[in-house]
């Protein structure tokens, strides 16, 4: 007679998932674990990390896209094993870019004709695409003044407070002074008049804003170029202007089709965009353009004969995906001009009912314009019972994330909220947002009048004791106010609060 035995799994497999042994550790901080694990661990492991992360949807201090369509999401899927850099391989991905860089180019009146190739590139966002544009500017500067037999050893572009950090870490990366136009209170983006007045013989660009970071204001880049031109006439200089239009690049030609801030204004020689804002795309897509080859000096170009063929390379890092390029050209097929006009008409409207909203609460200023970028940036009339940073926070609770931060100098003591409206925040979500605004504002005017302002004065308390001072009980709570915004300036990167 046969006998059979059965050999019964061993105990991990008899175990569910939390109950295994790879959930009843801590998990390796600093050291690369000594063995695997089982895929099905591994990944509920991280899945389950990552629930602590805040929901893309609700983070409204971004203005990258965090919604596509589920077909645009199957082309990233089956495309995000392509490396861009391997153009011969990939050459459709290449020609796909290259439609992107002509369709771009022509947005902004670029000129050039319906059949010529545009001079641009496709980069990791606005950040490389500033870094690139920047140092186009820096060579050619140097060289006109290598020709001229003049020093070229201190450049500098002018600029307002308001730009983002990516333009401070340009010029601290590649050597170039900042020499940046201040804010004053009532007034958020970077005077046109006083800008020029910086302009000197080193000055390699001035750089205009088209949607500023800070409130969404589109600077006046038409003004700039007037003032520039009868300067540069003056002095014989032909100082440029760069457009940093990473948020309103794609939203200006749509909404704002009279508004002459592109190419349409001779002294601007490129414009950055970021495809993953209002183009529409996730995370990892920006692009630059040139008016023409000759604003883009054949030096910066390299060729690479290695992967296949000849290819042509003017980027600051070497391989990249290529899902989000195709993802961006899907965007442009499948929208068209009215497509992307319909969803930013969309979005200013969900804004002006968001803005409205918080208006009729009564206890809020909207510093935010009603043409740029589509968002509300506001601040409390009176901050002496709480603050922003304490409404950020109790929003919170409700899955809202909604920054809070302090205007650059020389408006440092304006602190503000700003709410970036995008395509998958809805007219519903808009009104939900505003009830959750009343009621975190109607639980902090519940408060009894001397809790509040003891908090305020309790923290400032700490903030003097941090410094080994004492605090003099007799300021004002406006006084207070902005010695805590001030606090807060000081312990942080001036250009890190509204970042994207």
């Amino acid at each position: 007679m046969v006998v059979t035995t059965t050999i019964s799994d061993s105990d991990e497999h008899l175990r569910s998932t939390f109950a295994s042994r790879y959930v009843r550790t801590s998990l390796p901080r600093f050291k690369i674990p000594c063995g695997p694990m089982p895929k099905e661990a591994a990944y509920q492991i991280v899945k389950d990390e990552l629930m602590l992360d805040g929901n893309p949807r609700l983070n409204l201090a971004s203005f990258v896209t965090t919604w596509m369509e589920p077909e645009c999401d199957k082309l990233i899927m089956a495309s995000i094993n392509k490396n861009y850099v391997d153009m011969d391989e990939y050459p459709v991905t290449t020609e796909l870019q290259n439609r992107c860089v002509n369709m771009i180019a022509h947005l902004f009146h670029a000129p050039v004709g319906d059949d010529e190739t545009a001079v641009g590139v496709g980069t990791v966002g606005s950040s490389e695409a500033i870094m690139l544009a920047g140092l186009a500017f820096k060579r050619k500067w140097q060289a006109k003044r290598k020709a001229q037999g003049k020093p070229y050893d201190k450049p500098n572009i002018v600029t307002g407070a308001n730009v983002q950090v990516c333009w401070e870490k340009f010029a601290r990366y590649f050597e170039v002074e900042l020499k940046e136009v201040k804010l004053r209170e009532g007034y958020y983006v970077m005077d046109p008049a006083k800008a020029v007045e910086m302009v000197d013989e080193n000055t390699i660009c001035v750089a205009a804003i088209l949607g500023s970071t800070l409130t969404g204001e589109f600077e006046d880049v038409k003004l700039l170029n007037e003032l520039l031109t009868k300067k540069n006439k003056e002095t014989g200089w032909d100082t440029p202007i760069h457009v940093d239009a990473a948020s309103g690049g794609f939203i200006a030609p749509f909404l704002c089709q009279e508004l002459e801030w592109d190419f349409r204004l001779p002294l601007v020689k490129s414009i950055n965009v970021s495809g993953h804002k209002y183009g529409l795309v996730y995370a990892g897509v920006g692009w630059v353009v040139w008016r023409s080859k000759e604003d883009l000096p054949e030096e910066l170009v390299f060729h690479i004969n290695y992967l296949g063929s000849d290819q042509p390379t003017f980027t600051l890092n070497f391989s990249k995906g290529s899902c989000q390029i195709i993802a961006q050209y899907y965007q442009f097929i499948r929208l068209g001009f009215e497509g992307y006009k319909n969803i930013m008409e969309n979005c200013m409207e969900n804004a002006r009912l968001l803005k409205e909203g918080i208006t009729k609460t009564g206890h809020f200023e909207i510093l935010s314009k009603d043409i740029g970028v589509p968002l509300v940036a506001f601040s409390l009339k009176d901050s002496s019972r709480y603050t922003v940073f304490q409404i950020s926070e109790s929003l919170r609770r409700f899955g809202w994330i909604v920054p809070a931060y302090t205007m650059p100098p020389n408006a440092e003591h304006i602190v503000v909220l700003r709410i970036v409206i995008r395509e998958d925040f809805s007219h519903t979500l808009a009104e939900r947002l505003v009830f959750d605004i009343e009621k975190v504002v109607k639980e902090f005017d519940e408060l009894p009048p001397h809790a509040s302002v003891k908090t305020a004065h309790v923290t400032l308390d700490n903030l003097h004791r941090d410094k080994g001072d004492s605090l003099n009980m007799q300021k004002s709570i406006a006084e207070s106010q902005k010695e805590i915004c001030s606090y807060w300036r000081r312990i942080s990167d001036k250009k890190t609060s509204g970042v994207c």
